[in-house]
C-alpha cells in the first residue's frame, strides 16, 4: 500500500509561505525607505528652493520676555523691524522698546545679535532644517493634524551641536512638505550660565514659502531664572525672484 506524501507536500508549501512572507516583508520594508527617503528629499527641496526664491523681506517682529511663571505680564517688550537680503543677511531696527533694562540688553539684543550672526551668509546655511544638517526620519502614525493642517512628523537629532540646532520634531505640510511646525530642545546652552532651551516655531505660508508666524523660548538661566521668550511676526513684505 502507497504511504500518500501530504505531510512532505505541506513541508513544502510551509517553506515557500515563509519564503514569500520574508520577500514580502523585506519589499515592504524596502518600499517604506524609498518612501521616508523621497519625502526627505522633498523637505530638503522645500528649504533650498525658498532660498533660492527669495531675494529679501521685511517683517515686525515683536518680543515678550517673561519671568517667574507670570505669562501675563511681560519683564520686557521689543518691537523690531527686521531686513532680510540674500546677498548680506539680516538687520534689525529697534522701533520700540519698554520694561527691564538689563533683560532688554542681556536677553533681547543678545538674541537678535545671535540671530544675525546666524543668519550671515556662508553661516546660515549650516542651519537649514535639511539632512545635510540633521539626521531625518519619518516618525510612524501617517498624516496627523497639526496646527489645523495635515502633517507628517519627521524627527530630527544635529549632525553638531549649536544652541541654533534643535533636537525635536519637524512637522511638514503633507502636501507640499514645507515646515509647519518645529518643536524640540537647543542642541547646546548658549552660555555655562543658561541651561539648554525649549523651542517651538510656528509657520504659514507667505507668498508661497513657510514664514515664521510665532516662536516661543523656555529657559533657565543662573541670572534671570525661568525665563519664556515669545516671538510674534506680522506684516510680510516679500521680494521674490521673478519666475522663468
Amino acid at each position: 500500500m502507497r504511504v500518500p506524501k501530504t505531510p512532505r507536500r505541506i513541508h513544502l508549501l510551509l517553506c515557500l509561505f515563509l519564503f514569500l512572507s520574508a520577500s514580502f516583508s523585506n519589499a515592504l520594508a524596502q518600499a517604506q525607505q524609498l518612501d521616508e527617503a523621497s519625502i526627505i528629499r522633498r523637505v530638503d527641496a522645500v528649504v533650498k528652493a525658498r532660498f533660492e526664491t527669495v531675494l529679501s523681506f521685511t517683517v515686525l517682529e515683536h518680543y515678550a520676555v517673561y519671568r517667574d511663571g507670570d505669562q501675563s505680564h511681560p519683564a520686557a517688550e521689543m518691537t523690531v523691524r527686521t531686513s532680510y537680503n540674500k546677498d548680506t543677511g539680516k538687520s534689525y531696527t529697534i522701533l520700540s522698546h519698554s520694561g527691564s533694562g538689563l533683560i532688554q540688553h542681556f536677553v533681547l539684543e543678545s538674541l537678535l545679535d545671535s540671530e544675525k550672526k546666524v543668519n550671515e551668509p556662508g553661516t546660515r546655511e549650516v542651519s537649514w532644517f535639511t539632512s545635510d544638517n540633521y539626521e531625518m526620519k519619518l516618525k510612524p502614525g501617517g498624516v496627523q493634524q497639526m496646527d489645523g493642517r495635515d502633517c507628517l512628523a519627521v524627527s530630527m537629532n544635529p549632525r553638531r551641536k549649536a544652541p541654533n540646532m534643535i533636537e525635536g520634531t519637524l512637522w511638514v505640510d503633507a502636501r507640499d512638505f514645507s515646515a509647519v511646525r518645529i518643536e524640540g530642545t537647543s542642541s547646546k546652552s548658549p552660555s555655562l550660565l543658561t541651561g539648554p532651551a525649549h523651542v517651538m516655531r510656528q509657520y504659514l505660508p507667505v507668498d508661497g514659502f513657510p514664514q515664521a508666524i510665532h516662536a516661543r523660548a523656555e529657559s533657565d538661566s543662573a541670572l534671570f531664572g525661568k525665563t519664556i521668550v515669545t516671538i510674534d511676526y506680522q506684516n510680510y513684505e516679500i521680494k521674490s525672484r521673478p519666475a522663468k
